[in-house]
């Protein structure tokens, strides 16, 4: 049975995504511990992140590094968390948030409800934010 994500990224279910190319995907969760917690996922439904291919792996981390640049530059924040947590959904997938300090590390302070309004703000921003850092870097 497909995977929740999977569902995603097939468009059976929906998300914001923030970033997609032919491995990697990154879309928001719908339970963030800071507002732009951002989901990187392989296209690939690999359960566990110990049983991925490394280059797969080396991937999501590269579009991990972006997404974590991206955040920072959308809420202001000095550093993005980053979590490989792999408990709840049997589908690799990388949590990347802005950090502003060490509380912000823990899925017991979740939003379990984000507003739709929180939801494409933080879209919106971090779009923005991914849009700026690859046209400097061109």
């Amino acid at each position: 049975m497909a995977s929740v994500f999977t569902k995603i990224i097939n468009g059976e279910l929906p998300g914001r995504f923030v970033y997609q190319d032919d491995e990697i995907v990154a879309f928001l969760t719908i339970a963030p511990m800071t507002q732009g917690h951002t989901l990187v996922v392989p296209r690939a439904e690999i359960d566990n992140w110990q049983d991925v291919e490394p280059a797969v792996f080396g991937r999501v981390m590269e579009v991990s590094q972006l997404i974590g640049k991206a955040v920072c530059r959308a809420f202001g924040a000095e550093r993005a968390g980053v979590i490989i947590a792999g408990l709840e959904v049997p589908h690799l997938h990388v949590h990347v948030f802005p950090a502003y300090n060490l509380t912000d590390f823990g899925f017991a302070h979740v939003d379990n409800n984000p507003s739709a309004e929180s939801l494409d703000e933080a879209q919106t921003k971090i779009k923005a934010a991914l849009e700026a850092l690859q046209s400097s870097a061109s």
